[in-house]
């Protein structure tokens, strides 16, 4: 029995169970024989009708499971039993995402063939208005993946040194030289795809000269220089493991940006303690397309100086070798946006829009963003006025093939979630390849994801049972009179025809929540899905507490009876917390 006092009483439940739910218990009596367990050649079908192994994927998982079930104890006759069954499904070898497949994508073609893990403001410890800077965050967002480093490059007070700060704001900086000694030594902890760091750079020509030599001096060998200043085609994530990319505009047009003070008072609206729902923004699209019907404006356009005659011949004498580090050159806006993306069939290029600018763009200028980005490369950042570090929809971006959709890691939310469930694919290594509609440039065929799409196939997700917040949380977390009372929410986030989400009941008074409720979602792109999954406690007197929440590619899930592990808000996965699912995938019958 589970006791809680409630004033002078006591209250008694009864204590947790782990067994399997119903629905689970049935799966595996269906395939046991006259002494209750199931045999190595009943397991062997059981994963290939359930599971949805191959003969020989069937063979070697049954190894794996009955070496598994004897090193816990849990064999009888020579057979696995209920428990050890139950056992190995909520294990991390049996994960909704395969633990054992690392990087399966073909990293051979050019970096705009895939979406990149891209950072904001990376060196940010907290808001963008008055948090501390520091190499840290670098740090972490390399460990956790990221691939796309962001630094402001600032004067100090006296002019002759070179900092990292969000500029015009209370942000205090760090120096440069910890930063980039951070990515060097971080860089390929966790993937050897290449680090691509993007400067920001409002520095005079002997500072820039400065910079680069910091940036060979630290990085040597591992610095990518391109052979030529145009190249007709990026090279591939394959030819530049290990390489560090610089990319930023050439020298002479370094830019001032606005007063990040000033830009603070224009949004402060608050969205909820973990963001606003992940919506299919079809509304954006209408809102936009009636507020902005003439050119691509200048409203995010940073403000360039007019150099003096001073300035131009410091900068005809400065040091080319800065010019010469940028691999990957960004290119200056001119505020019309058929110009903006205009494919060069002799060079490929970056461009850089802001959220505000690019909203206005995929409603006017939409196929041009898909045929832009199958060659060159697109970033989007956040508006400045997020000064809570908060994100914007990514799938905006990936919908039209952008590959650096940059978000703040300092900041939490459901923004942030799709971004760390999207970059979970493909072993985590940071690059995940486009799919096909999005590469394929034959004008009658372009992809548009505002079109009413056919579906392909259909997933139905099983939410079974869920576990651990018993071992990760004090008895009295969710509720200081009785055991939680937990829900799930289950949905898609993908092209606006796919985005949906779903909720169990509440189970009320259970540490062991056992839903077996069933859900089906009809996808028209599943290459671009990603799968929601939330726990909540359900509260009647104040706001639902949070109880774990991970996103998964779609794309990726194995079918079968699956653990699924839980994080935290911050993306990083919970000691104990899992949730036992089932997926199944349906192709869409012909119409």
């Amino acid at each position: 029995m589970t006791t809680y006092r409630v004033c002078c009483f006591l209250r008694r439940f009864r204590a947790a169970s782990n067994e399997p739910s119903e629905a689970v218990r049935d799966v595996f009596q269906a395939y046991t024989d006259g002494s209750g367990v199931v045999g190595e050649e009943a397991l062997r079908r059981l994963l290939r009708k359930v599971q949805g192994e191959t003969e020989a994927g069937a063979e070697a998982a049954a190894k794996e499971v009955m070496a598994f079930a004897a090193e816990q104890r849990l064999l009888k006759k020579g057979g696995l039993t209920a428990e050890g069954f139950h056992r190995w499904l909520c294990s991390d070898a049996n994960a909704a995402l395969d633990p054992h497949r690392g990087v399966h994508q073909d990293m051979g073609s050019p970096l705009a063939h895939y979406f990149i893990y891209t950072g904001h403001n990376s060196y940010l410890t907290g808001n963008q208005l008055s948090s501390g800077c520091s190499e840290r965050p670098i740090v972490k967002a390399l460990l956790d993946g990221v691939r796309v480093i962001e630094l402001d490059l600032w004067p100090n007070a006296a002019r002759d040194e070179v900092e990292v700060l969000h500029g015009r704001t209370w942000t205090s900086p760090v120096e440069l030289n910890k930063c980039l000694e951070a990515i060097k030594e971080y860089a390929f902890a966790t993937s050897p795809y290449p680090v691509i760091l993007t400067l920001e750079d409002h520095l005079t020509a002997d500072l820039q000269g400065k910079v680069a030599k910091m940036l060979k001096e630290t990085f040597g060998d591992m610095l990518y220089i391109s052979e030529s200043e145009n190249m007709a085609e990026f090279p591939s994530p394959d030819d530049l493991k290990g390489k560090i990319i610089i990319s930023t505009k050439p020298p002479k047009e370094y830019l001032q940006t606005k007063s990040g003070k000033e830009e603070a008072a224009d949004d402060r609206a608050q969205e909820g303690v973990w963001g606003e729902e992940i919506s299919d923004d079809k509304a954006t699209a209408r809102q936009m397309s009636e507020q902005y019907s003439g050119k691509y404006g200048a409203e995010e356009a940073e403000e360039e100086p007019q150099d003096g005659e001073a300035e131009k011949k410091a900068r005809q004498g400065a040091d080319n070798e800065y010019k010469r580090l940028i691999a990957i050159q960004l290119t200056r806006r001119k505020h019309d946006m058929d110009q903006d993306l205009k494919v060069d069939p002799e060079k490929v290029t970056r461009l850089s829009l802001g959220e505000k600018a690019y909203e206005k763009a995929i409603v006017s200028h939409g196929a041009h963003i898909i045929r832009f980005t199958q060659r060159n490369l697109l970033r989007i950042f956040p508006r400045s006025t997020r000064i809570t570090s908060s994100n914007y929809n990514p799938l905006m971006g990936w919908r039209y093939g952008v590959q650096m959709v940059a978000a703040n890691m300092q900041g939490h939310g459901r923004k942030l979630w799709l971004t760390q469930g999207m970059f979970r694919a493909n072993g985590g290594c940071g690059y995940v390849k486009k799919p096909d509609i999005l590469m394929n440039s034959d004008p009658d065929k372009l992809f548009d994801p505002r079109a009413e799409l056919p579906v392909k196939t259909r997933l139905k997700v099983t939410v079974y049972m869920g576990d651990g917040w018993r071992f990760d949380f004090r008895k009295t977390h969710f509720d200081k009179c009785s055991p939680p009372d937990f829900y799930a929410r289950v949905g898609v986030a993908g092209v606006a025809a796919d985005t949906r989400m779903e909720q169990t009941r509440v189970m009320m008074d259970s540490w062991i929540p056992t839903w077996d409720h069933e859900f089906e979602f009809p996808l028209a792109v599943p290459e671009l899905a990603l799968l929601r999954v939330e726990v909540h406690e359900s509260d009647n007197h104040q706001k639902d507490d949070f109880g774990g929440q991970t996103c998964l590619p779609v794309w990726e899930l194995r079918p079968g009876i699956r653990s699924v592990r839980l994080c935290d808000h911050k993306g990083q996965p919970l000691r104990s917390v899992k949730l036992l699912m089932h997926f199944k995938f349906f192709p869409s019958p012909s119409k």
